[in-house]
């Protein structure tokens, strides 16, 4: 807990450095990578950095979690921790790469803010900071304890033994182990890190969800055409080839219980949905489930076939689906963007929502205004994981 004159200082200037976040963050990471350029070439998304997604994801965990201590709030300080906490996990990270952030974001502070940060000021956010990074640290630990692993060692090879055309742009890999044991074991909806090498011998990590059932000792993941991992592996890797995986890590998760379910995805955001499915399928789990799917059109829709025939196993399940493009054939079919009319959506329902930022918003707002609880909508934004 951080202290009383700290939040004091927090909240007289949580809203200056929330205004200059857009122009502190670059900065920060500018400032790190020329100093520890391995860490852009081998740990950071380069992609992301490019184009300024990952510097917008760190603004806005650092001003919500600074938010937080203002304004608690139990549950959105879970999220934000689990959801940082399970990415971190899956990349391999350790307590002692923390004090080199704690370094370079507190020098780019400086830089902006200048004669704003005295040393009242400086010494409230470095407060925070050591705050965020104890409970991250914490929770990672967890993680790695849970799964068995010692800390930052989630790495193993895995050889591919399949390779489907599952899209025009998106490939199923089925991976197994080099000595013919499990793979291990994970949870419905995770996903695992994939460590690949650039042609520049950059090694660059994505997240891609693990479609399989957990009885199968193999792992399946599908990969869309999108991005420099992305294209490395569908013009590089095939049967008989070498991946670099971690252990399975993220917080999409499979609720306990009988409660109805709603899985909405979009594009292929599918893939946990598929990795929900075959575990549903795989118990005989019993409960409502209603999925609901959105793509571009049917010739370009990442496991079509998978999707209806798992809906199909379930005693109690329902898949509609929209295209941008193309005919509706029948009641199931709808043709334009996903909405919520017509769908049925009980009062106890459970709704896990896969896809694009900005389709999860637009359905998160729509079930809030069908009165689900918050508490009842989880997500995962494919925008920066893949």
């Amino acid at each position: 807990m951080i202290s009383s004159d700290t939040k004091l200082v927090l909240e007289a200037t949580v809203p200056v450095v929330e205004a200059a976040l857009p122009e502190i963050t670059p900065r920060f990471y500018d400032r790190m990578f020329t100093a520890r350029p391995e860490l852009l070439r081998d740990l950071f998304n380069r992609t992301n950095q490019a184009t300024g997604g990952q510097p917008q994801v760190l603004a806005g965990a650092v001003a919500a979690f600074a938010r937080l201590q203002l304004e608690p709030d139990a549950g959105r300080m879970r999220f934000i921790i689990d959801r940082i906490a399970h990415k971190h996990a899956s990349l391999g990270i350790v307590a002692d790469q923390y004090p080199i952030v704690h370094e370079h974001l507190f020098a780019a502070i400086v830089d902006v803010l200048g004669e704003a940060v005295t040393p009242e000021v400086a010494a409230a956010w470095d407060e925070l900071y050591w705050e965020m990074a104890h409970v991250l640290i914490g929770r990672e630990t967890e993680l790695y304890r849970a799964a068995g692993v010692e800390p930052g060692d989630v790495w193993k090879s895995a050889r591919v033994v399949e390779r489907e055309q599952v899209a025009p742009d998106a490939v199923a890999f089925t991976l197994e182990s080099l000595d013919g044991e499990p793979l291990g074991a994970f949870v419905p909806g995770q996903y695992i890190s994939v460590q690949a090498t650039m042609d520049d011998g950059a090694r660059q990590i994505r997240q891609y969800s693990l479609t399989g059932s957990t009885s199968d000792p193999a792992w399946h993941i599908s990969v869309k055409l999108d991005g420099e991992v992305s294209s490395h592996l569908h013009e590089h890797v095939f049967e008989g080839d070498l991946m670099t995986v971690s252990t399975p890590f993220g917080d999409l998760t499979l609720p306990e219980g009988d409660d109805p379910l709603l899985l909405a995805s979009a594009g292929i955001g599918c893939t946990p949905v598929i990795g929900l499915l075959n575990h549903l399928v795989s118990t005989g789990d019993t409960r409502p489930v209603t999925v609901l799917h959105a793509d571009r059109s049917r010739s370009r829709q990442p496991h079509r076939g998978d999707l209806a025939q798992l809906v199909d196993r379930l005693p109690q399940a329902e898949l509609l689906q929209w295209y941008e493009h193309g005919l509706a054939t029948d009641e199931a079919t709808r043709i334009g963007y996903m909405d919520l009319e017509g769908v049925d959506i009980a009062p106890d329902t459970t709704a896990l929502l896969c896809g694009p930022s900005g389709f999860l918003g637009a359905i998160r707002d729509a079930l809030l205004e069908r009165d689900v609880p918050e508490d009842r909508i989880h997500y995962e934004s494919f925008s920066v994981m893949k």
